[in-house]
């Protein structure tokens, strides 16, 4: 047995730590998304024993995620539960599609500035809104209300000896979480985020605290197959938007993330088209069931890794810890208090915001950390997909911007023809400032314009030159000499 299987006993110790991580973290982000807490754990299930299995990046582990909470909770919200299964499976189909056609090699292309700040709203959004949980109160429907109302909250808060018991067992995990890394290492073989629920829980329980928990409705009883009506949603625009933004932001994280987890073992390297295809196939299954979107998440793999996983056996059977959990111990998760779940959450999202990196992008690139600070506000203050567009767009007109370097050299001898030579890239970007230099030029003596050196020049570029040249040509000197490249 061992002989064929030569890496069981470290996949299985490996997929026992995975197991005891992703609990929580699958039940925070369901609770989070305003969905059931099994169907978090379903899409664990899903993406531990369907998409385990399948080729793609080896050691990589998916399941919910937090960077999705904020765009789940926006879709729940405005097309309800029933509606989920199906964006969560034309999603699905959509990444199957780009799989296929060998699309998702290109994810690797997408400016690094702008997952950064779609990571850095995602998080801001989540503690605002985990704060608000923590309290047991209603947050507000907006990633900016839910900013500009905490000071109120806190207000309310602090008013009520209710809410201020939830957000000290909210303040009490997230203590926990941070404080646990410090104890000793075989302390950390416990996870910090379990270990801090089972104590809240202990906590909450043994002071009958009068905190809320979770809501527990069982397996099969949260597990419904989207009906007709739920396609019907499809004829109307609107849905169309969340779709993509599913498919495109669970894509470009799960493949991030394959990036960073190939950088901490010396395994197998990820193929990225059929890791699209296995997240793709995990999330057609999750929207057959109802469930929870899902993608390849930082947290759960790096302790896959770190755990001494060798193979793809141990994210399988941490999805079969799931699923024999979800099945036997459904009660436990009714012992669980909110504010806890919150508390994780809040850490979650802390952890997505790039501290470090926007401080090396501000020395050395500020060009890129405008555009992460840029993508996370518009994020918070519009919402998920129109941040991310944004974020897309002005990394587009940036590097346009930087590739289009030209110089405009004039050279006046003081008697015939003023010589001006463009070399580089012109194109519409740098319009304005050539044309500044080409107007100011003597109109009363012919003009020799060299564009040899030009390496592209594109449509507006040649057009708007050529229009110069006529006007100038029109005020009664010479015509203007244009030479080009042969």
């Amino acid at each position: 047995m061992l002989s064929k299987f030569p890496h069981l006993r470290q996949d299985l110790l490996a997929s026992v730590v995975v197991f005891l991580v992703a609990v929580p973290l699958c039940v925070g982000v369901a609770v989070a998304s305003g969905v059931p807490a099994e169907l978090g754990l379903v899409t664990g299930i899903v993406g531990g024993i369907v998409t385990g299995l399948m080729r793609g990046s080896s050691l990589q582990v998916s399941g919910p995620a937090a960077g999705l909470t904020v765009i789940v909770f926006e879709a729940v919200s405005e097309f309800g539960v029933g509606t989920l299964g199906v964006i969560v499976l034309i999603a699905g189909l959509l990444q199957l599609a780009m799989g296929f056609f060998r699309i998702g090699r290109w994810f690797r292309a997408i400016s690094v500035s702008v997952v950064e700040g779609m990571l850095c709203g995602i998080g801001l959004v989540i503690i605002a809104g985990q704060i608000y949980a923590a309290a047991g109160l209603k947050a507000p429907e907006t990633g900016l209300g839910k900013i500009t109302g905490l000071p109120r909250a806190f207000a309310d808060a602090f008013g009520s000896a209710e809410a201020l018991a939830s957000l000290a067992i909210g303040a009490g995990t997230i203590a926990v979480i941070v404080l646990w890394r410090r104890l000793p290492e075989r302390m950390q073989a416990v996870p910090g985020a379990l270990a801090a629920v089972v104590l809240a829980t202990a906590v909450t329980l043994g002071l009958g605290l009068p905190v809320a928990t979770v809501e527990v409705e069982g397996l099969l009883g949260v597990v419904q197959p989207p009906g007709a009506e739920a396609f019907g949603e499809l004829a109307g625009p609107a849905i169309w938007g969340t779709i993509i933004a599913f498919a495109l932001i669970a894509s470009a994280e799960s493949l991030f993330s394959a990036a960073a987890v190939d950088r901490l073992h010396d395994g197998p390297r990820t193929e990225y088209d059929k890791e699209m295809v296995a997240q793709g196939t995990g999330n057609t299954i999750c929207g057959l069931l109802g469930a929870l979107p899902m993608t390849a998440v930082i947290v759960r793999s790096s302790a896959n890794v770190n755990a001494g996983a060798k193979t793809r056996a141990s994210r399988v059977l941490h999805g079969v810890w799931l699923l024999l959990f979800a099945a036997a111990f459904p009660f436990v998760l009714a012992l669980i208090p909110l504010p806890a779940l919150a508390g994780i959450l809040v850490h979650a999202g802390w952890k997505l915001i790039p501290f470090r990196q926007v401080a090396v992008l501000w020395r050395e690139h500020r060009g890129e950390a405008a555009i992460l600070v840029v993508t996370a506000a518009a994020i918070v203050v519009v919402n998920m997909f129109e941040g991310v567009l944004i974020g897309l767009a002005l990394a587009v007109v940036k590097t346009a911007w930087e590739a289009s370097h030209v110089k405009l050299e004039v050279v006046d001898k003081g008697a015939g023809p003023v010589e001006a030579h463009l070399t580089g890239n012109a194109t519409f970007l740098r319009l304005p400032k050539i044309l500044d230099t080409l107007e100011s030029l003597p109109q009363d003596r012919p003009v020799e314009l060299d564009l040899s050196g030009l390496h592209h020049l594109d449509h507006a570029c040649r057009t708007a030159l050529e229009s110069w040249a006529e006007r100038h040509s029109a005020t009664g000197t010479e015509p203007v000499k244009l030479t080009t490249a042969a």
